[in-house]
């Protein structure tokens, strides 16, 4: 067994008997070890665990967003789209509708370009931080682009690990 699924293994086995400290205490080594080695469940519980009542500012969080969101591949643009979407979709909110208020090029998620998605993560951000949340723990790509570790911190603890140990 190689040690990533022994890793794996110890992780659900703590996790099965309720068992959550042992996620506080791993390091990555960067941030793709990070998302292979994390579930989107694990995710969302480092991510819950760094909820915080006093959010980061839209004149800070906005631009960090955008630059992230420049950076990530486009097929996973068009994956984080899609999961904003659905999660908005399930909370009753329409793509037209979000279109016309966020001032969207499009509502469909693979034709938006990297401003459009950055408009729907602050949207999320800052009005429906769950959907934020649920988003960041299925699609982790923005989180390898993010610079300001007061933002990445917001966002997650495993980031903020991740974050500190580049420099």
């Amino acid at each position: 067994m190689t040690s990533s699924e022994e890793y794996r293994r110890q992780i659900m086995n703590d996790l099965s008997q309720g068992n959550t400290e042992s996620l506080d205490d791993v390091s990555y080594d960067n941030f793709d070890d990070f998302a292979q080695r994390t579930t989107p469940d694990q995710r969302r519980h480092l991510f819950g665990k760094s909820a915080t009542s006093a959010p980061i500012p839209a004149n800070q969080m906005e631009p960090e967003l955008q630059k992230a969101i420049a950076q990530i591949k486009p097929n996973e643009r068009d994956d984080v789209a899609k999961a904003f979407f659905k999660e908005f979709k399930s909370r009753g909110l329409d793509e037209k509708r979000l279109e016309q208020q966020l001032n969207l090029s499009t509502h469909h998620a693979s034709r938006m370009n990297a401003d459009d998605v950055s408009k729907l993560a602050g949207f999320a951000y800052h009005n429906h931080p769950d959907v934020f949340r649920e988003v960041m723990a299925e699609q982790p790509a923005i989180m390898k682009f993010l610079s300001n570790p007061v933002v990445a911190g917001i966002i997650g603890i495993a980031a903020a690990k991740w974050l500190g140990s580049r420099k």
